[in-house]
């Protein structure tokens, strides 16, 4: 399965993926932070999978203007 995820710079990286809510992680290094995140993913789905939830959300890209 292929996710977006979103990087927020600040004194450490954090990366969030919308689709699955809650899955969180961080690093100093962007690759350090992807790598985690990765790991942050898998454990969410299995988590999501064991306790009977759907894997992930629905997301949507809308427009805006502004």
């Amino acid at each position: 399965m292929k996710f977006l995820v979103n990087l927020d710079r600040d004194e450490t990286i954090v990366a969030e993926c919308p689709a699955i809510p809650g899955c969180v992680s961080q690093g100093r290094m962007e690759q350090e932070t992807l790598d985690n995140v990765t790991e942050a993913i898998q454990a969410c789905l299995e988590a999501r999978a064991a306790n009977g939830m759907p894997l992930t959300v629905a997301i949507r890209e809308l427009e805006v203007s502004v």
